[in-house]
């Protein structure tokens, strides 16, 4: 099986997009089941990766494949934070070409279009396709029974992930616990971008 590179660009609110398969782990603390990724290499931002769980089997068994998590970037300096549900699709058949999100209230959420990539077209094509939904912190906190966010393909597919309240929990106590820990940073710096690893 073979994976077309494309490499991709993309901007979040001013931080990198770093993809969950490349982030270091580091072991669960008094339960908090987050992943914490390093530092970017402007040392600027801090990732923080949720548990990931399987929106559908993985692709031909291969671990890492068709899952989603909530990933969180802070900004070191300002204490900005941003959240996003991210999923990777790996499937055969035809192209969906996810484009679009929504909550469960139908209201349209910003969607971030990753990665899209043509695996293998030896015996009928197939896909693999990252994306994410970006997702207000009010809407996490609000989401007592879990968030469940919709999304929607060119090609007429749905799926709708349901993130459940413990890994929302989970995701800000890891951020709260290490705002606490760190070190007040100088304020009033101007949002930098960089660019997001592929995930391959």
């Amino acid at each position: 099986m073979t994976c077309r590179q494309r490499g991709c660009l993309a901007v979040f609110l001013g931080i990198a997009m770093t993809s969950c398969a490349h982030l270091a782990h580091e072991q669960p603390t008094a339960g908090v089941l987050v992943t914490e990724a390093r530092e970017d290499s402007s040392h600027r931002f801090i990732l923080f990766i949720g548990l990931k769980g399987q929106h559908a089997p993985p692709f031909l068994g291969i671990p890492q494949t068709n899952f989603y998590c909530l990933r969180s970037f802070v900004d070191r300096r300002t204490g900005e934070t941003a959240h996003q549900l991210y999923v990777t699709d790996s499937y055969f058949g035809a192209e969906r070409d996810w484009n679009a999100a929504r909550d469960s209230a139908g209201i349209s959420l910003p969607f971030v279009a990753i990665g899209h990539d043509e695996i293998s077209c030896d015996a009928g094509c197939s896909y693999v396709e990252e994306f994410a939904a970006n997702l207000p912190e009010n809407m996490l906190q609000a989401s007592p029974d879990g968030l469940a966010v919709t999304f929607l393909s060119r090609s007429g597919d749905e799926m709708t992930i349901v993130v459940p309240h413990d890994r929302i929990t989970a995701q800000f106590a890891a951020i709260d616990a290490r705002r606490a820990s760190a070190q007040p940073a100088a304020l009033g710096a101007q949002p930098v971008a960089a660019e997001r690893s592929a995930a391959h």
